[in-house]
């Protein structure tokens, strides 16, 4: 199932080291199979969102040769609700294509529900950020020349195969999209090369140098990337937290006498090792789960109406990371995104089972968590208010 394409099916191919010892450390390729990758994305739902969104370049473009297309070549002015925008024509769109053009959609997983939910189980895999891109090319061209990513990917093939080399780190390790050199180059090794057949799963870590080029049939594929938070990460919102001490606010003695401002300097230093004392690394990425951000999703009529639930409502929990829970005398208080929200002491089995099973209907809820279900109905009526959980 794609829910959980990466906390199981993934996680069980590669083993019990791939989150302590290869992500973002090492190449990672593993065959899941293509029953496991079938339900992501056929040509069929590609055709589907190509014809019911209206998406326009950068959303959707073309890459040949290392260079982005120009989008007046497949493109035609347009208008939709009185704004301008730029329409795709099909016989040009197919055209390049032919071509050996290389189409790159970037946000799948927000246009189709199952790499959305794939993407879900990702984040909920390696607690970060993540978002999924399509590629598509024929024929043996490729749309970008060698290069690296400021991000780790999981690419996974879907239809036909892709020739992929991992050369590694180049000249500067672990470089970063805002950083102060981009000038590095790409190693002369090969540190993994092979050919993605459907099923197949690659990992590339953030900044090794890569090329990819199409075999001379069809090639779909996903990459799955992901940020994870660094030192610099840390150390900003260190510095965030410093503003709220008074010294760390106060002007710095320019024209006082040498000694005064190594006094000055001896204190700011003080002040600063005590502040990353207090806000350690562990403190530093619980805060950053406490604000993960939830999917946009929406109940209306469940959330408006106010309507009970009953057994066979299905409900499915919103948060992608399991939220902390705090007992507060006779309440429990749970953050999501960065709010807390209060619910009574009866809501906390029922959101433990939410956050293990993530979707079941209401009876399961209920039986699972060992609430009655008139209490289960209650509790469900407030979360869906608060955009913790969707019924349907």
């Amino acid at each position: 199932m794609t829910d959980r394409l990466f906390t199981e099916t993934l996680r069980a191919a590669v083993g019990d080291d791939l989150l302590s010892a290869r992500l973002s450390s090492d190449v990672i390729f593993t065959d899941l199979g293509t029953d496991a990758v079938r339900s992501l994305l056929t040509f069929d739902d590609l055709d589907e969102i190509l014809r019911t969104r209206e998406l326009e370049p950068p959303r959707v473009r073309l890459h040949k040769r290392g260079k982005p297309v120009p989008t007046a070549r497949y493109t035609e002015a347009g208008e939709a609700s009185g704004t301008a925008r730029s329409v795709i024509r099909p016989e040009d769109f197919y055209r390049q294509l032919r071509e050996g053009a290389s189409l790159v959609m970037d946000g799948i997983d927000r246009l189709h529900p199952p790499v959305r939910a794939a993407t879900d189980d990702l984040m909920r895999l390696v607690r970060e950020r993540a978002q999924a891109n399509l590629y598509l090319i024929w024929g043996d061209s490729h749309g970008f020349d060698t290069h690296w990513d400021d991000h780790d990917t999981f690419v996974v093939q879907l239809a036909g195969d892709k020739s992929w080399q991992v050369h590694g780190h180049g000249s500067r390790a672990y470089p970063m999209k805002v950083d102060t050199d981009h000038t590095h180059t790409p190693p002369e090794d090969v540190v993994w090369e092979g050919v993605l057949r459907p099923g197949q799963v690659l990992h590339v870590p953030r900044g090794w140098w890569h090329t990819v080029r199409g075999t001379g049939g069809v090639s779909m594929h996903l990459t799955f990337g992901f940020t994870r938070a660094t030192g610099i990460d840390w150390a900003r919102a260190l510095l965030e937290r410093l503003q709220d001490v008074e010294f760390m606010r106060r002007d710095l003695p320019r024209f006082a006498a040498s000694d005064e401002r190594a006094k000055h300097h001896d204190e700011l230093l003080r002040r600063l090792a005590d502040a990353a004392e207090e806000f350690d690394v562990d403190a530093f990425l619980d805060a950053r789960d406490a604000r993960f951000p939830r999917r946009r999703s929406f109940s209306l009529a469940w959330a408006v109406e106010g309507n009970v639930p009953g057994p066979d409502t299905r409900v499915e929990f919103v948060p992608l990371l399991t939220p902390p829970v705090e007992r507060d005398g006779a309440d429990v208080v749970v953050t999501v995104s960065g709010r807390r929200y209060r619910l009574p002491s009866v809501a906390e089995p029922v959101l433990a089972e939410l956050a293990r099973e993530r979707e079941l209907t209401a009876g399961e809820l209920a039986e699972r968590s060992e609430t009655p279900m008139p209490i289960t109905a209650e509790v469900l009526r407030a979360l869906v208010r608060h955009q913790l959980v969707l019924l349907r």
